[in-house]
């Protein structure tokens, strides 16, 4: 198996110190200064009562279809609301959900078997240890009346739509029609499904296999067959079979350091909010640009809820969400980015000698308890097999194999200092019972205080920062994410290792809290959002000029007024920003710099309205050929120049790289279509990077985050080791092993390949669904391209069992170049997603935009591939919010969908 470092460099004498800072702060655990949130800012008027359920018990609400397949769902009560949402969405993307119900269910092992390296049997039973499905069943009953209502609703649509497709055997979507597992679902397997994307980047991450193979000392950690009556002779001989298949030693791949390190990529995002000072109306103005998959139920669908006295808000949610969760409403609009914070927090258990299910904490023997799940298997006859496996707990939640992630951490019961060790965490979002509260609050307020209020008085945004304008000229920030809250005394105890203790500064630096569980100093404290971070605690900034993240932490939301002193917990401050992140703040702070494009950010007037900041997007500038930013294209051509047609020594010899300097000479340093001379740039950057900051001139200095490091270092003397044109010859070779020709367009050379029409685990049935569609934009942490895209090389869609068309090996250094036979050039399937500009002026908001790969999963339906024909050509589209604009959609469709139809 591979085992990736989450704490790159981390030793293990380094880790024992780690089990003494109980030594820290003294004996600092009590609660005294325990955070309030005395004085939490007013929030919406409380929902009607006659506006939350269907009285009648006859759901009914009215779909109305505008261009691309947008969704405008109206209904007299939340109830009804979530029930044409459930229709609507379960019309564009009803596979996607059934599959993702399976798993929220721990059943993907029960009907399609093991999987690849048995990772549905790994992952059934790591839900099952998360408690995902039975949190759901014991927590629904307590959740509020508006969230119930919703869940209800949405599940009776989704039954709906069900029912008047005969069933599965009646669905046109090749990947799960007259398939056995798509059925009538629940309200509980909805919110079991929610609570696995309240997951995404804590728990979930754990499921690959670190859950899975965590048990004491000389205990087998793999399940066990049960014996029943009705086994067969050859069914037990199979599930001897199977489990012997299943150990230590065979894991799939646990990469959760490149999921940490990923998870800003994978799920990473743009965000501005403007103010008044730099709006064309006075009014707010936002930019909304979140880089997600787009395949699986982390797609974005777009619809827009409005409940008469309640709420009217158009925006986009994740597929099987029951409202936006991106978007705006008449007086405000806000976006999301992937937060640099924590959601977890490890610790560092001390064993009892000899005893590897008791630890020590203050002084006192703990027990860490066993429960054992089962699942069911399909074994390839017409009967399942059970298999039960033990999971075990300290009093902070799931025990997990952290030597898997990395060898420095240890394996329980290791002695580390003279002490057993183990370790388990604790995970700030294992609860989510306000995650339609959040989203329903935030699109129910009407000005700065109420959406504030929603943050105070709820658990947060999960896993996210939040970008924010109004219609008053406010630009809001807030961190509002699912952050641990550490007492004073422990955040000054941590704070203390972190600038004394290289170790704890490495797990830190990865995305790993590490604490002791030797002393109750580190316990979570109590206060107004249940053990999370109080709202006065969280980073956030009011601005008239602007508010931006592009996925780095809340320090430089706004240079001109630094963030500082907040919770570790948070991220780290004052360190280099992301190159999407400096090429943003650049075009903030100059917004009538066009740069390299002809599109200057906010116009001739330096003023931003919405049109503009979709302009802006669509530039497809990148901050590694900014002329006087960084200098890295402007020194390569002086360079270029300098070598001439003389070789340049390369890992495997030497060649000239003067074909690739003139195609760089003549680009235009932007990432659009018809750029010629993009995909060079980029296979040398990829090298390149390698050297960066080091060959950087210019250090990163923490007063000027935009503008360094920046400036390569002088060349060598000898041109032909220079560490510039040795990456763009590295780059040329790439190129020229691929058969891919400097002087292409990128368009010729970038595309998306849609390929959704295989049921799980089917390859044989994968086939494209569509021709290539060329693909503007570029790699943000590759070329620093603010339109980002990338790709994942999964042969499946993410978070899912469907296959999909990707390459089963890319090329090292290329930004994902395909080295598959039959993919030539650079598939894109993560990126830019629902994107739109907005503005806020005296006639209301105005917003323009799309949802780059379409409305619809589905490769039958007329909005599979629609908005990515439009995506490709730039063509963006007005977001109907208005019943004016919405009756004048030239493609306008309504239907009136009830339950008792």
């Amino acid at each position: 198996m591979t085992v990736n470092n989450p704490v790159r460099g981390m030793r293990t004498t380094g880790l024992a110190l780690v089990l003494s800072m109980t030594m820290m702060a003294g004996c600092g655990g009590d609660n005294d200064g325990a955070p309030t949130n005395a004085g939490d800012p007013g929030g919406p008027e409380p929902v009607p009562a006659d506006r939350i359920f269907d009285g009648d018990d006859d759901l009914q609400a009215e779909i109305r279809r505008t261009t691309n397949g947008a969704a405008h769902i109206r209904a007299d009560n939340l109830e009804s609301a979530g029930f044409g949402q459930g229709y609507a969405q379960a019309q564009d993307n009803i596979c996607l959900i059934a599959e993702q119900v399976v798993k929220a269910n721990s059943q993907r092992a029960r009907f399609f078997g093991p999987g690849p390296q048995n990772i549905n049997i790994i992952k059934d039973f790591s839900y099952k240890a998360l408690e995902v499905y039975e949190r759901a069943e014991a927590e629904f009953e307590q959740l509020s009346d508006e969230s119930r209502a919703i869940i209800q609703g949405f599940a009776a649509g989704y039954n709906d739509y069900l029912a008047t497709q005969g069933g599965a055997a009646g669905i046109a979507d090749p990947r799960c029609a007259n398939q056995p597992w798509v059925r009538p679902i629940t309200p509980i397997d909805l919110f079991a499904y929610y609570r696995i994307i309240a997951l995404f980047a804590s728990g979930d991450l754990f499921t690959t296999g670190v859950l899975f193979a965590a048990a004491p000392p000389n205990v087998d950690p793999s399940p066990r067959p049960v014996m029943t009556s009705g086994m067969s002779d050859q069914q037990m001989e199979t599930a001897r079979n199977l489990i012997a298949d299943i150990s230590v030693d065979n894991l799939p791949d646990i990469d959760l350091q490149k999921q940490l390190d990923e998870l800003p990529l994978a799920m990473g995002s743009n965000g501005w909010g403007i103010g008044s000072e730099l709006s064309e109306t006075g009014g707010g103005a936002l930019l909304a640009n979140p880089h997600f998959p787009y395949n699986g139920p982390r797609r974005f669908w777009q619809s827009h809820m409005t409940v008469p006295d309640v709420i009217d808000v158009v925006g986009a949610g994740l597929v099987g969400y029951p409202l936006p969760q991106i978007g705006f409403n008449e007086n405000l609009g806000w976006t999301h980015t992937v937060t640099t914070s924590n959601r977890f927090t490890a610790y560092v258990l001390a064993l009892t000698a000899g005893n590897g299910t008791t630890y020590i904490k203050d002084d006192q023997a703990r027990p860490i308890t066993k429960r054992t799940f089962t699942i069911q298997v399909a074994t390839g006859g017409p009967q399942t097999m059970t298999l039960e496996k033990d999971f075990y707990y300290s009093e902070y939640g799931p025990m997990i194999a952290a030597n898997l992630v990395n060898p420095a951490f240890p394996a329980w019961g290791d002695v580390l200092n003279g002490v057993q060790a183990a370790i388990t965490y604790r995970d700030a979002n294992a609860r989510a019972d306000d995650i339609i509260d959040q989203w329903l609050g935030m699109g129910r307020a009407s000005n700065l205080e109420e959406f504030q209020s929603v943050f105070a008085n709820n658990r947060g945004t999960l896993w996210v920062n939040t970008m924010y304008a109004d219609d008053q000229g406010n630009a809001f920030y807030i961190d509002g994410s699912s952050v641990p809250n550490l007492s004073p005394q422990a955040i000054a105890a941590y704070r203390n290792d972190l600038a004394n203790d290289p170790t704890i500064g490495a797990a830190y630096s990865q995305g790993f809290v590490v604490l002791p569980g030797t002393t109750s100093l580190f316990d979570w404290q109590p206060g107004s959002r249940d053990f999370l971070t109080p709202f006065e605690a969280m980073p956030k900034l009011t601005r008239s000029d602007f508010v931006q993240n592009s996925n780095d932490s809340y320090w430089a939301t706004n240079p001109e007024a630094f963030l500082t002193s907040f919770s570790p917990l948070y991220g780290p401050v004052e360190t280099p920003q992301g190159p999407r992140t400096r090429l943003g703040l650049h075009m903030l702070q100059n917004p009538t710099e066009s740069g390299p494009s002809s599109v200057a950010p906010a116009g001739n007037d330096g003023l931003f309205n919405g049109t503009e900041l979709m302009d802006m997007l669509y530039s497809n500038r990148a901050l590694y050929s900014e002329p006087g930013v960084t200098g890295v294209l402007d020194a390569l051509r002086t360079r270029c120049t300098a070598v001439g047609t003389d070789s340049v020594t390369t890992a495997g010899g030497s060649r000239s790289v003067d074909q690739g300097c003139a195609v760089l000479e003549n680009w235009d340093g932007l990432f659009n279509l018809d750029s010629v001379g993009a995909h060079v740039f980029r296979v040398f950057i990829a090298n390149y990077d390698d050297q960066l900051p080091g060959d950087l001139s210019v250090p990163f200095d923490p007063a000027d985050p935009v503008n360094t490091p920046r400036i390569p270092a002088d060349p060598p003397t000898d041109l032909a080791e220079d560490p510039m044109l040795g990456a763009l010859a590295a780059g040329l070779d790439a190129l020229d092993n691929a058969g891919i020709p400097y002087g292409a367009p990128l368009g010729q050379v970038q595309f998306v390949l849609p390929s959704n029409n295989a049921p799980p685990l089917d390859f044989a049935s994968l086939a494209p669904t569509r021709a290539p569609i060329p693909w503007p934009g570029g790699d943000g942490e590759v070329s620093g391209v603010f339109n980002d895209n990338s790709l994942s090389a999964s042969p499946l869609a993410q978070d899912t069992l469907y296959p999909v068309i990707a390459p089963q090996e890319t090329v090292a250094n290329t930004g994902g170049l395909s080295a598959t036979a039959g993919i030539d050039g650079w598939l894109r399937n993560n990126g830019t997603s629902w994107h739109f500009g907005l503005s806020f002026g005296e006639s209301g908001p105005e917003a323009v935009g799309l949802l780059s790969y379409s409305q619809s999963s589905d490769s039958t339906s007329p909005f599979f591939a629609d908005q990515q024909a439009r995506f490709s050509a730039g063509n963006y589209r007005p977001i109907r919010f208005t019943e004016t604009q919405i009756s004048n959609d030239p493609t306008l469709t309504t239907i009136t969908v009830s339950d008792s139809d």
